[in-house]
């Protein structure tokens, strides 16, 4: 009744009216805690002058994205950051291995004769990313680009796993970590050292230390951050034990 009476009071508010909630349930409490925030941009990708209400690429559907991507004539581009990628993506997709948002468009400055003559169809987390890379794309002069509609979240609330062209898992930005098909909840970990999501395989790599190292940070940190992890992964135990719920560190 809580979240209806919320859900309704948002759609009350000017500009949000017809909002679009997706549901999904886990099963322990997914976010430590909550905050409310104004933000000029949601994501940021530093290029100006770009109005994706009305710019924006050609919509897919999930049940439709098959299709698209299987087409030969199609480069798919995943447009999330490569921590993401490293869990999961569609089955071909193009992997830019950007760090951080703002480097996707150098990249596709620097593949634009790949998309030369091509469909380009692109995809993220929930389909917010994308509104503003098929619209930086189309800018360039490219105008078969396509995205799909919910982003993977939507795309595996829908498409059964049989019929998917999705490999791995889905990265999300709480403490599920990951999501699969259905949306059920996935197998991934983070790294509470370097945030970054560990597989099944990575946890069992010898540089794997829970709270302090992983196969992605062990050669990047120094024994004074492995010592310092170490004693803050303590207190997130101690907490545990105590039954105190999360520790604030973890």
């Amino acid at each position: 009744a809580d979240i209806a009476a919320l859900i309704d009071h948002l759609n009350f508010i000017e500009g949000l009216a017809g909002l679009e909630v997706r549901y999904s349930a886990a099963a322990e409490m997914p976010f430590h805690r909550m905050k409310v925030r104004l933000k000029r941009e949601i994501v940021t990708m530093g290029v100006e002058d770009l109005d994706p209400a009305s710019s924006a690429g050609t919509y897919v559907a999930p049940a439709d994205w098959n299709t698209l991507i299987s087409d030969e004539n199609t480069i798919v581009i995943d447009t999330r950051n490569a921590y993401e990628v490293s869990i999961g993506t569609f089955k071909g997709a193009v992997d830019p291995a950007t760090a951080s948002f703002r480097e996707f468009p150098a990249w596709v400055e620097r593949h634009r004769d790949q998309l030369e003559g091509r469909k380009v169809a692109m995809f993220c987390t929930g389909g917010i990313r994308c509104e503003k890379a098929t619209a930086y794309v189309k800018s360039l002069g490219f105008e078969a680009v396509f995205h799909l509609k919910g982003g993977i979240l939507k795309y595996l609330e829908q498409v059964p796993a049989e019929a998917s062209l999705w490999q791995g898992e889905c990265f999300v930005f709480d403490e599920r970590v990951s999501v699969s098909h259905g949306l059920a909840e996935g197998e991934a970990e983070l790294c509470r050292a370097c945030r970054h999501p560990l597989t099944v395989e990575d946890r069992l790599s010898p540089r794997y230390a829970p709270g302090i190292s992983c196969p992605h940070c062990h050669e990047v940190r120094s024994d004074e951050d492995r010592a310092r992890y170490a004693e803050r992964q303590r207190q997130v135990e101690l907490a545990a034990a105590r039954g105190k719920g999360p520790h604030i560190g973890s």
